[in-house]
């Protein structure tokens, strides 16, 4: 068994920000895969299914982004999930808009939901890393990453949305590498001039 988290904010206020890119995903692969409903459990929004014969628990922590580790948590405590079997979805902002890294290990590189999960489940989970950009500046950095995704944005990241959830069986099967190669095969990243990427177009 494999638990994917997808990291952000729960409400309507947050579900179109960059910060719920994990969110999002989460929400493609279920849909891909045919996850069974959502329900409430481990302190997230969770749901299960297969991917080529391997039973997944997907799950969307309701605790805020800061506080991912306590729910992704508590579900690998239950059903005994080493960290290698944890997959988690989230925003990069130190990666170009539209691209793509697989990651195990590692710090947290001022990223405060994956500080969480370090913090609960140690660092050797697995971090399926997804470029927003950065805006340029530190001072911008929170607006940018709780602003919405522009409509210019929309085409690489329901690309890179959809070729993740496409892809994930690689994931699943423990190929990382294979993972990243394909996602972005299936979901080249767009060329932007420095100027473009910290205006977020």
């Amino acid at each position: 068994m494999l638990i994917i988290a997808g990291l952000g904010n729960p409400g309507p206020k947050y579900q179109n920000n960059r910060h719920n890119i994990g969110f999002m995903a989460a929400d493609e692969i279920a849909r891909r895969w045919r996850f069974g409903p959502e329900r409430a459990k481990f302190q997230s929004v969770v749901s299960e299914g297969e991917v080529d014969g391997t039973k997944v628990l997907l799950m969307k922590p309701q605790t805020y982004m800061n506080e991912s580790g306590r729910a992704v948590g508590e579900a690998a405590r239950f059903y005994k999930i080493p960290p290698a079997d944890i997959i988690v979805f989230h925003d990069e902002i130190d990666m170009a808009p539209g691209r793509f890294r697989m990651k195990k290990g590692g710090g947290a590189a001022g990223q405060n939901g994956i500080r969480s999960l370090i913090s609960h489940l140690g660092a050797d989970f697995r971090r399926a890393r997804m470029g927003i950009g950065h805006p340029g500046e530190a001072n911008l950095v929170m607006p940018h990453v709780l602003g919405d995704f522009h409509k210019a944005e929309q085409p690489w990241l329901d690309a890179m949305l959809q070729a993740c959830a496409d892809a994930l069986p690689f994931a699943v099967a423990g190929d990382d590498e294979r993972y990243q190669g394909e996602v972005m095969r299936l979901a080249p990243a767009p060329k932007f001039s420095p100027r473009q990427q910290a205006r977020g177009e």
